[in-house]
């Protein structure tokens, strides 16, 4: 009998973390970018979805969707075939097994329906990740888990395809805000619900030095002219479609009908084995 895989997030912490900033207001502004970016995209789909579901951390953000509403639960509250749109929307980055989450709304999802999923990417608080890191080596000499590490795009975009879905499509939507400091952003994050609540996370108060030097560093390095820092939030999207008779699918490598070159109005060009360039 094999051991179980260490888990990723301290659940129960995570789940305090939520409902304190729901009791204290919640700083939702992420959210509901994302809630705009899904009815953008949605509105570019020629297709009017009649059965839909949102998976999400916080449900209230989404009433007079029009949607069946679930939280992000390890299992999903979803029917199997019951829905022609299923959106997971910002909470792929805490789950413990994404593909297994991404598989479930698959499950829910009819013939040719669609997924939509907004999760944070690799390049999510960047700036703050760089400023703790340095600043904790200074100060005790050594690193310990305190921001979530996020996916990169690529590798977001394969979780599509491991969860069997047709014709997946990731991009990228970035998104800066500014804060009078460091310390306001980590302050934004508690009232997200997005501090640390990593299993693995050190089970002892921060030193007010670590703190102090993540944030002079933070302002050094990346202070503006009005001395404001900026924070990057990557939101990454990824679109697949629950398999269908009739879909379109990808062509089989080497079946073209017709070469790049000649696509691109390049043909007389070809063939050279010689790449174009300037010399002056």
């Amino acid at each position: 009998m094999t051991d179980a895989p260490p888990l990723f997030t301290d659940r129960p912490r995570l789940d305090r973390q939520r409902r304190r900033a729901v009791a204290a207001g919640l700083a939702d502004f992420l959210h509901r970018a994302a809630r705009d970016e899904v009815e953008e995209r949605l509105g570019m789909v020629n297709r009017r979805f009649t059965a839909p579901a949102v998976v999400t951390p916080f449900p209230q953000l989404w009433d007079g969707f029009g949607a069946v509403v679930v939280p992000d639960d390890p299992v999903l509250a979803l029917r199997p075939g019951a829905h022609d749109l299923v959106i997971h929307t910002l909470g792929l980055h805490w789950a413990d097994d994404p593909v297994g989450q991404i598989v479930q709304c698959a499950r829910a999802l009819a013939p040719d329906g669609m997924f939509l999923g907004l999760t944070f990417g690799g390049q999510t608080l960047v700036e703050l990740r760089q400023a703790l890191a340095e600043a904790e080596v200074e100060e005790t000499g050594g690193l310990s888990p305190r921001v979530l590490p996020m996916g990169e795009i690529r590798d977001l975009g394969s979780l599509l395809q491991r969860a069997g879905l047709a014709l997946p499509v990731a991009d990228s939507v970035p998104l800066t805000a500014t804060y009078a400091d460091a310390l306001a952003l980590m302050r934004d994050l508690r009232a997200m619900g997005e501090t640390n609540a990593m299993a693995q996370r050190l089970r002892r108060p921060t030193r007010r030095g670590v703190i102090a030097r993540a944030a002079a560093l933070y302002a050094d390095t990346h202070a503006r002219p009005d001395g404001r820092i900026p924070a990057t939030f990557e939101i990454v999207a990824l679109t697949g479609w629950a398999p269908a008779p009739g879909q379109p699918r990808p062509l089989r490598p080497g079946s073209a009908q017709m070469r790049l070159a000649d696509a691109l109005g390049l043909a007389g060009e070809a063939g050279t084995g010689q790449a174009k360039g300037r010399t002056d």
